[in-house]
């Protein structure tokens, strides 16, 4: 009889982690999680072993000492940016924690999510051998973890691969991200603020995410290696604002309401041309039918 797969998902409460814990529990998968909380109601799966504990904390692998796991995947984060000392500890030091853990173990894979925002404000398409100079709190303790990840890579070759997202959606997304915004207040056809709507963003279904990801555990090529996921393919924020309101038949945008950043980039998307390599992956979800099943799902859970 095979041995099942064991997997432990930090930050399996969350958006992309529910997604992932979902697609491994089909696949006949044993899926443990750990998070700072619990997982809400809305993303809580029956069969998932759920952990509460700060990876930022150094005694945070009491509760998976005595665990063999195959494969882990860091999700995990603080989502209130404005406060950059526990988004430091998260991001930078519970990488750091859960790899120097991890490297006493015998696992075959870790997949550390990073994230566009990483490369700052690098002209695009941007590619994983451009210089990174990350602006805000959160991209720089990505980056920086990263960092420490690859250099363990080629000092006792840990298995490590480094995921950089750019903008993700789908169902059970958390309501304060752009789409879900714009979906929640077009459905109840309220007026709402918007920026002017120019900036030009790179985004992927969720499932395109999780198939990329479960490929990349298994492909040892790509240990040591930063790999972009997004579609390659940028959109205009105006043009997505206003499909949905199209979809949803309802809502007021009003824009010009909110300002642009400073050193926000008006145009982001990525090169992905080590994903298609290394990982055989393409997405195959288009932008609209994945925006239509997004929206759905909310307008039954609103």
């Amino acid at each position: 009889m095979n041995k099942k797969i064991n997997i432990l998902i930090v930050g399996g409460t969350g958006f992309i982690g529910f997604h992932l814990a979902r697609k491994c529990l089909e696949l006949g998968w044993l899926v443990t999680s750990i998070s700072a909380r619990k997982p809400r109601k809305v993303r809580k799966l029956p069969k998932v072993k759920y952990l509460i504990s700060d990876i930022s904390k150094k005694n945070f692998f009491k509760k998976i000492l005595k665990k063999h796991f195959d494969y882990v995947v860091n999700l995990g984060g603080y989502v209130d940016h404005s406060n950059k000392k526990k988004t430091y500890n998260t991001h930078y030091l519970g990488s750091v924690n859960l790899a120097n853990f991890f490297l006493k173990k015998k696992i075959k894979k870790f997949i550390q999510i990073g994230s566009g925002g990483e490369y700052g404000k690098a002209k695009s398409p941007q590619n994983e051998l451009k210089n990174c100079k990350p602006l805000s709190v959160y991209s720089r303790s990505k980056y920086l973890a990263a960092n420490y990840l690859l250099k363990i890579y080629k000092k006792k070759k840990f298995p490590v691969t480094i995921i950089r997202l750019y903008q993700v959606y789908g169902p059970r997304q958390d309501l304060n991200r752009f789409i879900p915004i714009v979906i929640n207040n077009c459905i109840r056809n309220r007026i709402f603020p918007c920026s002017n709507g120019k900036q030009y963003r790179d985004f992927i279904y969720v499932t395109d995410v999780i198939s990329a990801i479960l490929k990349c555990l298994k492909k040892e090529k790509s240990n040591g290696k930063i790999i972009n996921l997004g579609s390659g393919k940028p959109l205009k924020i105006k043009n997505i604002i206003f499909l949905i309101k199209k979809i949803a038949k309802g809502g007021r945008p009003a824009l010009g309401k909110i300002t642009l950043r400073k050193e926000e980039n008006l145009i982001t998307y990525p090169n992905t041309f080590r994903a298609k390599k290394l990982l055989n992956w393409r997405p195959k979800i288009k932008f609209k039918p994945g925006l239509i099943k997004t929206i759905r799902f909310y307008e039954k859970n609103s």
